[in-house]
């Protein structure tokens, strides 16, 4: 097998649609892979889709029409030699030319595409050609000859295997993409080649099924090297299916854990095939020896939700993935590496990769791999009803059966589930009668995936749908079964509103918040910098979003006039929603087995629910979910029985300690205190009941519990009614060899401390946030950045409750 890239000397130009008349006649560069927006954008024609409302003003993409060129040279095919053009992925709508010669027409970007080319290749310059039509004309002619399905947005974002938020989303740009946007190459290769491999691994056995390409009977053998001591031979009938499965047990195989609970040990697994002692090919991987399973046993609330690794029951602290960036070829290795850095350093211990997104790259898995990050994988079908007929089947069909393929050696993936919100939507969002007895899907999540997971990849579990309640006679989103998303929270009521409901895994909740302070400033001009701007609003995608997060700061404190101060309490309210919400459900522990915030990361600069902005800036809430997500974690929370204290301990080891709760008065007098022992179990929550207090003045007292090392804190007042003092604490300011150390020392009470460093220079970041401080007492903030900083800008940059008081 020899195998040449196809990545150099391509040009696109615009072939038709509304696009404008300096760029309409102009062939640009194409950086392959790549996308029409990032070429333009790298020859300046058009602006950064991402500031202003420069997204409203480039919606002439939709409609435009592409053509990718480039020469080709290659060797005509030797005798008995196959030559193929592989793309690894086309977005979305195209079709493929060699010298006039149309090879083929795709309509997915979630597959690859093989065209055989041994009898076109001519040995001379030859002109290869990718057009590509407006994949929303291609939904809208689907849509209207198979017939509409329900979804929430406009565009017909489920009549084309296209990655769904490409067409909006509330939290992201309508830009509609088109390109070459993975690795496209020439494949020589004689006899046989492989065409799947698909390594499982349990933690005793490794299963390598493999699939070959014979154009004709020969004689085949596999050799299969498992790390550096096993070895196996496995001949192929000479005639008849080329396909094998080797069996190999691995008794003593090191085991693979997910964070937090063991080492990440990686065993390279190759694959060869061979033809009279001859490498034909081969195919390298690396697996992980682990069990999984999904634990839905009856119990008394209902059925359980549990995955179990290596017989070990997982509570899952977990983030929801979208894509990294809206224009995905600018997604590199680093930064995905940086992102899901930022999840395991925030104490996730599982990514859910969300269904109106892409199935996500080797590269993806392969960081997760080795830093034990859990995967919980979607098939992507979102928010929407997809029809079970042609086209839409065959390719829905195919992409799943390659991907399936492609992900099965990964040991992070851990669950595979059928789709986003879809099934939820047919119960409860008006759809049956919209669909007045079209297809929606079903066929997908309770028949095809089944069956093609039980053929692919019966080593991990599957689920039918996020929210389900799968076998059981109940509401797709009841919280005694299966998965749940909780989004009254947010949408109608408040983030309390958690407190009604223990569900069994809450696989999406979350809270929304505008993001860091020179996000905003990079994307906007300072005319905007407010949440009635034009600019700001097409930067906040959600229904009613400024709305929603007015109400829910009021519910709680008052609504600032004042942008900055309006953009800093609304990040506090997001922050204080996400720790209330993962201490309600870890609480819960083991009648809840999972929380999965909404979300971790955005795509581009926007207000939305995620922790890390676009511009992989920490929110407050990051910082709120790294403390909510501890290993051990303390926190006061709400029961029929009143206010307990809960203790959560998710480790190995026994925990013992003292907690001391004190009573206090915003100037520091004690109104009362008592101390508790804490005996935690491993893996265990212990709650201990607070009791009645009597509380002299609600406006002007605290309850905190400091034990191990930890703090939680309840005030008996919400923040409109409470006495802070507005009077900033002191502040000194060390410069140190990283940037700078930030040491604040409270005169009253101060909550909610935290210093926004990028507003001290933009590439500052600091260690911590949302510091609860007694009088007297002082925290340092670590600051990193290259900047030379005065000291007066880091008093100008503290935050808190308190400062939202004056």
């Amino acid at each position: 097998m020899r195998k040449t890239e196809l990545h150099s000397g391509w040009t696109v130009r615009a072939t038709g649609g509304p696009v404008p008349p300096e760029i309409a006649d102009v062939t640009v560069p194409a950086a392959v892979p790549g996308t029409v927006h990032t070429d333009l954008l790298a020859a300046g024609l058009i602006p950064d889709p991402y500031v202003g409302e420069n997204e409203a003003a480039l919606a002439w993409f939709h409609r435009s029409s592409w053509r990718y060129d480039t020469v080709l040279r290659a060797a005509p095919a030797a005798p008995g030699e196959r030559v193929d053009l592989v793309f690894d992925g086309l977005d979305t709508v195209a079709s493929i030319e060699l010298d006039g010669v149309e090879l083929g027409r795709t309509a997915n970007m979630h597959r690859g595409y093989r065209f055989d080319v041994s009898g076109l290749l001519t040995g001379e310059d030859q002109t290869l050609t990718v057009r590509f039509e407006p994949a929303l004309d291609h939904a809208e002619k689907v849509q209207q000859e198979i017939g509409e399905r329900p979804r929430p947005y406009p565009h017909p974002f489920n009549a084309v295997r296209k990655m769904a938020c490409s067409f909006g989303w509330d939290w992201g740009p309508d830009l509609q993409t088109a390109g070459i946007w993975k690795p496209v190459r020439l494949e020589r290769w004689s006899v046989a080649r492989l065409a799947a491999v698909r390594p499982l691994a349990t933690r005793t056995h490794l299963t390598v099924a493999v699939e070959v390409d014979r154009p004709a009977a020969q004689s085949l053998s596999l050799e299969v090297l498992v790390g550096e001591g096993i070895r196996r031979r496995h001949p192929l009938p000479a005639t008849g299916p080329a396909s094998a499965t080797v069996e190999i047990d691995v008794p003593d195989a090191p085991v693979w854990w997910p964070a937090g609970y063991g080492e990440q040990t990686l065993v390279p697994v190759t694959v060869r095939l061979l033809h009279q002692g001859d490498t034909l090919d081969r195919h390298d991987s690396q697996v992980g020896f682990r069990d999984v399973r999904l634990d839905e046993s009856p119990d008394e609330h209902g059925t359980a939700f549990t995955l179990v690794v290596n017989d070990q029951p997982i509570f899952v602290r977990g983030f929801n993935w979208i894509p990294e960036d809206h224009l995905l070829t600018r997604i590199t290795r680093t930064r995905l590496e940086r992102a899901v850095d930022r999840a395991a350093a925030a104490n996730a211990n599982l990514l859910r990769v969300w269904g109106g997104g892409i199935w996500e790259s080797d590269d993806f898995y392969d960081v997760c791999d080795a830093r034990g990050i859990l995967v919980w994988q979607d098939f992507p079908l979102a928010c929407a009803g997809y029809a079970e007929e042609e086209p839409i089947r065959s390719e829905i069909l195919a992409e799943a059966r390659e991907n399936v393929t492609r992900l099965a050696a990964h040991p992070s993936l851990i669950l595979w589930n059928g789709g986003n919100e879809n099934i939820w939507g047919y119960e409860d969002w008006g759809w049956k009668d919209a669909l007045n007895g079209l297809t929606w899907g079903a066929r997908y999540y309770y028949e095809d995936f089944p069956a093609l997971l039980a053929e692919l990849d019966p080593t991990r579990p599957y689920h039918p749908g996020s929210p389900s309640s799968p076998g059981q006679d109940a509401h797709p989103n009841d919280d005694r079964y299966g998965t749940r998303h909780e989004w009254e929270a947010w949408n109608r009521e408040d983030y309390t509103f958690h407190d009604r409901f223990v569900p069994r895994f809450c696989s999406e909740f979350g809270w929304q918040a505008p993001p860091a302070w020179s996000t905003l400033t990079e994307t906007l001009a300072p005319g905007d910098l407010r949440p009635d701007s034009p600019a700001f609003l097409l930067h906040q995608k959600a229904e009613d979003g400024n709305g929603k997060l007015n109400r829910g700061l009021a519910r709680h404190m008052r609504v600032p006039s004042d942008f900055a101060d309006w953009h800093w309490a609304t990040q506090l309210n997001q922050a204080r929603a996400t720790r209330h919400a993962v201490l309600h459900l870890r609480s819960h522990a083991p009648r809840t087995m999972g929380s999965i915030l909404w979300q971790l990361n955005d795509c581009w600069p926007v207000t939305s629910w995620a922790v890390v902005d676009g511009a992989e800036r920490l929110k407050p809430a990051w910082y709120a979910a790294r403390s909510a997500y501890a290993p051990r974690a303390l926190g006061f929370v709400t029961r029929e029985g009143g206010l307990m204290l809960a203790a959560i301990n998710d480790t190995a080891e026994p925990w013992a300690t003292t907690a001391s709760i004190r009573q206090i008065a915003f100037d520091g007098k004690i109104a009362g205190e008592r101390t508790v022992d804490l005996d935690v179990a491993a893996y265990g929550v212990s709650l201990t009941p607070i009791g009645e207090l009597t509380v002299g003045d609600p406006a002007r007292e605290v309850l905190v519990a400091d034990a191990g090392g930890l703090r939680a804190t309840h005030l008996f007042a919400e923040d409109y009614d409470l006495a802070y003092d507005p009077a900033p604490p002191t502040v000194a300011v060390r410069r140190v060899d990283t940037g700078y150390q930030v040491t604040v020392t409270a005169t009253a009470y101060l909550r909610d401390c935290g210093l926004l460093a990028d507003r001290v220079a933009p590439d500052a970041t600091v260690d911590d946030m949302l510091i609860d401080l007694l009088p007297g007492e002082s925290h340092t903030f670590s600051v990193t950045t290259t900047a030379t900083v005065d000291d007066s800008a880091f008093l100008a940059a503290l935050r808190s409750a308190n400062s939202l008081a004056g």
